[in-house]
């Protein structure tokens, strides 16, 4: 009997300018060649197939939520046997290029919450639908403001949106039905819940790194005539379910504490179920190209409700979160006109037209591509990446 010979290993070389280095190491589920799903990590522009690396079964899965479910312990520990793998040579089985690899939705999505978190988009959002009164209801500065979304149909970034049909507002005063003239993109960040919580109990601001696993970005694609028509008074429901884009790699929270940072001042005090003694906002900075070109810069620093905040409403009232659940921020907009993060302001309504390569554009049109990116500080000079989400703009159905 012939014995095995030692595995054949290599070493992964990290550019220096490579967004994806060891302080970052996102996850995914991807694909290799031939085979099924399973979870992996970035590092450059490679993916470690975890199943193989650690010798784990709880990563030969088709999603992350089984490891999630671990809790935050088993996540650091993984986290610190990876980065010990990668400082030296890696089974080569367990390599692969990102070129050759198929990536899916990372989560089995439980619930999604979107929230309305950004004073600078509620802000403009109040100008542009109610002109004549103050732009942030009476509520806003006293809670984080959202609303159950649909998670049946969170997509992963990639997947091509249909133009939506829905109910529109016309001069007439009756509606008619048929295709958004008005399809929009909402750029925002996303937080996956790793371990939920029971019904009746509340999270506190200072226990969401208990319960997020990890951040991604979301595209929360919107009808602005069908929103405007149906939200009032119970809100979002045909104008926004039809699809919200998800990236297909997560960043644990522990590659975001460098970036970790105070939110601005709040006025009035929050209640204080919603005050903690950690800083949760984030210095993290998007951009948004629109078919191909970017045309905005929206900061997340700017956000006003921090996302422990929005966990700690989410469950005020006792909700019961789950492993996967989403939570989004809203869209993430800045006082300055190139950093709105949705299209409604970027042409203040359909008023003032965005040049996209060249040509006047006001909101989407049939084969445009979004394409949303994200960096954030790392621990040294080097800024690490948040992937991407994206997605290409397909013909109504007909009838």
């Amino acid at each position: 009997m012939v014995e095995p010979g030692p595995a054949v290993r290599k070493l992964i070389e990290v550019p220096v300018d490579s967004l994806y280095g060891p302080d970052n190491l996102p996850y995914c589920v991807f694909a290799p060649a031939e085979s099924g799903y399973r979870v992996g990590a970035r590092l450059a522009d490679s993916v470690i197939d975890l199943a193989v690396a650690l010798d784990d079964p709880v990563f030969a899965q088709p999603s992350l939520n089984a490891f999630m479910a671990q809790g935050p312990r088993r996540w650091h520990e993984v986290r610190d046997r990876i980065q010990g793998l990668i400082d030296g040579e890696i089974a080569v089985e367990a390599v692969h290029l990102l070129s050759d690899v198929t990536l899916a939705l990372p989560v089995r999505i439980g619930d999604y919450v979107d929230f309305y978190a950004s004073i600078d988009h509620a802000t403009n959002l109040g100008r542009l639908l109610r002109p004549d009164s103050e732009p942030l209801l009476p509520n806003w500065r006293h809670l984080p403001v959202g609303y159950h979304g649909r998670s049946a149909t969170v997509v992963v970034s990639g997947t091509e949106i249909t133009r939506p049909h829905g109910q529109r507002r016309t001069d007439s005063g009756i509606p008619d039905f048929g295709p958004t003239r008005r399809l929009d993109i909402e750029a925002e960040l996303g937080f996956i819940v790793g371990v939920g919580s029971n019904l009746g109990t509340r999270i506190g601001p200072d226990e969401v790194a208990e319960h997020v696993f990890g951040v991604a970005l979301v595209n929360d694609w919107s009808a602005r005539d069908i929103q405007a028509w149906e939200y009032q008074p119970l809100g979002p429901f045909l104008g926004k379910s039809f699809a919200t884009s998800l990236s297909a790699w997560v960043t644990p929270l522990a590659a975001l504490e460098t970036a970790r940072m105070p939110i601005p001042e709040q006025t009035p005090r929050p209640l204080p179920y919603l005050h903690g003694e950690q800083p949760w906002g984030l210095d993290i900075d998007l951009a948004v190209s629109w078919n191909g070109e970017v045309v905005t810069h929206p900061p997340y620093s700017r956000m006003y409700w921090s996302p422990a905040q929005m966990l700690a409403h989410l469950t005020a009232n006792g909700a019961s979160t789950r492993t996967g659940d989403l939570y989004a921020s809203g869209t993430i907009s800045g006082p300055e006109p190139d950093q709105r993060g949705s299209f409604i302001e970027l042409s203040w309504g359909g008023t003032e037209p965005v040049i996209v390569n060249g040509q006047k554009h006001m909101f989407l049109e049939d084969g445009d591509e979004v394409v949303i990116t994200a960096s954030a500080p790392g621990p040294d000079v080097r800024r690490i990446g948040l992937g991407e989400v994206k997605g290409r703009i397909r013909p109504a159905r007909s009838g």
